[in-house]
C-alpha cells in the first residue's frame, strides 16, 4: 500500500482510472502526472496526482482551461 506521500505505479493506474500501460505512455510522452525515478523504481507524488486532477477540472463541455 502507498506510505501516504507517493503512490506505485499500479496505485496511480488505479487512482486515475487507466491502465499501468497508459502511465508508462504518458511518461514517454510527457502528458501525464510529475513522477519520481529512482533507478527502474516509478513513484507518483500525492501533491502531483492532485495536481494534475485539478489541471483537467472542467467546468463545461466548452470549457478549455480548468477554473
Amino acid at each position: 500500500m502507498a506510505n501516504g506521500l507517493n503512490l506505485t505505479s499500479k496505485e496511480t493506474a488505479e487512482r486515475l482510472r487507466v491502465t499501468v500501460g497508459h502511465l508508462a505512455k504518458w511518461r514517454m510522452t510527457g502528458d501525464g502526472p510529475r513522477y519520481i525515478q529512482w533507478g527502474r523504481r516509478v513513484l507518483y507524488p500525492v501533491t502531483e496526482l492532485e495536481a494534475f486532477e485539478g489541471k483537467h477540472l472542467k467546468t463545461s463541455v466548452h470549457s478549455k482551461e480548468a477554473k
